[in-house]
């Protein structure tokens, strides 16, 4: 098979420039995402504003926040860490959607891909520009995807109703958590001073 040239219509080494700007560096989990994201979008039909499913909280999230409208902070992308290297773009309105994944049979063929995911050399003992050859070489056919359809009451997007003060704190928080805000609930992830 050719080697994929582009990511979302996007050059390969733009998106590469435009994933190591945005996650701090050129990470193969977001390149490989933003193949992942090309694949879904490939089997979805235009037009459709999507809603977004990262079932990792590692780099995937940043390869759908770059290649889609979907981000973490309007709600429209949702992070359920299952562990697992997939991603699934689906439409709002019917739950009807797309979820790719890496296929671990597939990555057989590309050694250095097989080490990297499967954490099987330790990180500095990687040849990197190999392993990155060998993402841009396999592009998404190291991929499965899959039709699904979402479970819309599993991932609506949280409405907070009414704001009041906290009386322990002061801070300003939805009344339906309780009386006193989530973080003096002793859910913040701080210690105490």
């Amino acid at each position: 098979m050719p080697k994929q040239n582009t990511i979302c219509s996007n050059p390969v080494k733009k998106y590469i420039e435009q994933a190591k700007s945005f996650h701090g560096y050129a990470a193969p989990g977001i390149i490989i995402g933003g193949f992942m994201v090309d694949l879904a979008y490939q089997h979805l039909p235009e037009g459709v504003l999507l809603d977004a499913i990262s079932e990792t909280q590692v780099c995937l999230p940043d390869a759908l926040q770059l290649l889609t409208h979907c981000t973490v902070g309007n709600g429209w992308l949702k992070v359920i860490d299952l562990g697992r290297f997939a991603l699934t773009l689906y439409d709002p309105n019917n739950g009807n959607g797309i979820r790719v994944y890496v296929n671990p049979a597939k990555l057989e063929k590309w050694p250095e891909i097989k080490n990297w995911f499967f954490k099987l050399v330790p990180k500095k003992e990687q040849d990197t520009q190999r392993l990155m050859k060998q993402i841009q070489e396999a592009g998404s056919d190291i991929c499965d995807y899959e039709k699904v359809k979402v479970k819309l009451n599993k991932v609506t997007k949280k409405h907070h109703s009414n704001l009041g003060i906290c009386s322990r704190c002061k801070e300003s928080y939805p009344v339906a958590d309780g009386d006193v805000c989530l973080g003096c609930q002793g859910k913040a992830p701080y210690l105490n001073k």
